[in-house]
């Protein structure tokens, strides 16, 4: 008997023990679970979760991925930055040496590029510069073969299409010009404020399908309609709150870069790039946000999951034996083109792409117009992009959301792609190098995103 009283006593002292803080103590929360912690397991419209995605980016295709687009033919982009915006003139420029951007002199562009900005066929690069001259002056040079003339019609159709989701940069523009994009990298510029706030709040206000009446969480205007916000966006159509994701997915990624290349100190010897962690918890901590960061860092896994779909669909275009990565280095361009296929043929091996069979699908007539009208919207804000007074998130902006466009446009074109002939110009179904590059680039923007947040977790794991 007194043994169990003993036992009891014992028990009951350690419970008072516990309670009273003197046992084992909860660790408190760290910063990097209050921006990961809800950033796990399956995403939203998907069968994919976070953590599939994190080892299939950062261990088996973010190498190589980054080792492709430094070579030539990814590396230069050809880019109009003059262009005036569309919508309103009170545009201010920003005067930072970092929203400069630095085009490439004529002779550090490979003379293939130069030469090709265009088509691709192994005829056609033959011909390149007769082709262009035709083009600039509205007309099919008679001197060309029947066949090429075809081409170029057909190509000149193609770049005009409705099913392009962006409006491109008239890259025949004496303003346009080639930049190097390793030497103009995407990073905090110090562009910011009421000038950067009005591009993102048109893009979102008047973009993604939203009333007026409906306000965005964190919006001034908001004065917490988060749950009105997001009953809203889940009674949506799956096509339409896909679209706020993707542009979401965006905005996420471009702030997980400038966070990560953020200018932490500057002498007039040198600068010093690197993690700046205040900056990722202000756009992204749970508490700090409350509750919108987790939510942008899960739409930027949507975006990379889209992406990745058209790149496994747009495989057989690159397989074509036609297909080059012209520069005129013919060793340097046959290596690339077997790095590039690797790469596609790694991603067609990811086990959990998302299925785009249900977008449009609804009733022809409705599907159409729907199809339609999320199209329209996209090539808005890449108009938006020309609106931007940092150069250099001007070009940045324009090359992703060109590369998002063209992913929506391989997503949609998959009988076309399926119809293509195996040698020979391909009519229906067409990339341009602008769009190759941009689709690219794109894509290697969200998979560093990807691998950035597990440097950010590993670095927010000791902070509270």
């Amino acid at each position: 008997m007194d043994r169990g009283w003993g036992f009891l006593i014992g028990l009951l002292g350690a419970v008072w023990l516990l309670s009273s803080g003197h046992g084992e103590q909860q660790p408190p929360e760290t910063a990097a679970q209050r921006c990961f912690c809800q950033v796990s397991g399956y995403l939203d419209d998907c069968t994919c979760d976070v953590e599939t995605i994190d080892r299939f980016n950062n261990y088996r295709l973010f190498p190589r991925l980054q080792k492709l687009l430094e070579s030539d033919y990814f590396r230069y982009y050809k880019v109009n930055l003059k262009r005036p915006c569309p919508f309103w003139n009170d545009i201010s420029q920003c005067g930072r040496r970092d929203c400069a951007v630095k085009p490439c002199q004529s002779d550090e562009v490979p003379d293939g590029i130069k030469s090709a900005s265009y088509k691709y066929s192994e005829e056609a690069n033959n011909l390149i510069e007769e082709c262009e001259q035709a083009e600039r002056l509205g007309a099919v040079d008679e001197s060309l073969s029947e066949e090429t003339q075809k081409a170029v019609l057909q190509w000149t159709k193609h770049d005009d299409s409705s099913d392009n989701f962006c409006e491109a940069d008239d890259i025949q523009s004496p303003d346009a010009e080639y930049v190097d994009l390793l030497l103009n990298p995407e990073r905090y510029t110090g562009y910011k404020g009421p000038d950067a706030w009005k591009i993102w709040n048109v893009i979102y206000e008047e973009n993604c399908f939203k009333p007026q009446t409906i306000k965005r969480p964190l919006n001034p205007l908001a004065s917490g309609q988060e749950n009105t916000f997001y009953s809203w966006l889940e009674g949506l159509c799956v096509e339409k709150r896909a679209f706020y994701r993707l542009i979401s997915g965006l905005h996420a990624s471009i702030n997980v870069h400038l966070s990560a290349r953020y200018l932490l100190q500057e002498t007039w010897l040198e600068k010093k790039w690197g993690h700046n962690i205040t900056e990722f918890q202000q756009r992204f901590d749970g508490i700090l946000t409350e509750g919108e960061g987790p939510r942008r860092l899960k739409n930027l896994y949507f975006l990379y999951l889209i992406e990745l779909r058209a790149l496994s669909k747009v495989l057989p275009f690159f397989e074509r034996p036609d297909f080059q990565l012209f520069t005129g280095n013919k060793i340097q361009d046959e290596e690339n083109k077997m790095l590039l296929l690797e790469i596609l043929h790694e991603i067609k091996s990811f086990p959990l792409h998302f299925d785009e069979n249900s977008f449009f699908a609804g009733d022809k007539k409705e599907a159409h117009k729907l199809k339609e009208d999320f199209r329209l919207h996209f090539r808005n804000i890449s108009r938006i992009m020309d609106c931007v007074g940092c150069f250099k998130c001007r070009l940045w902006g324009k090359l992703q959301t060109q590369g998002l466009g063209t992913a929506l446009k391989i997503l949609f074109s998959e009988k076309l792609i399926a119809n293509m002939p195996e040698s020979g110009p391909s009519y229906e179904f067409h990339l341009t190098r602008q769009e190759i590059v941009s689709l690219f680039n794109a894509f290697g923007r969200i998979s560093t995103s990807v691998k950035e947040l597990e440097n950010f977790r590993n670095l927010l794991q000791s902070i509270h």
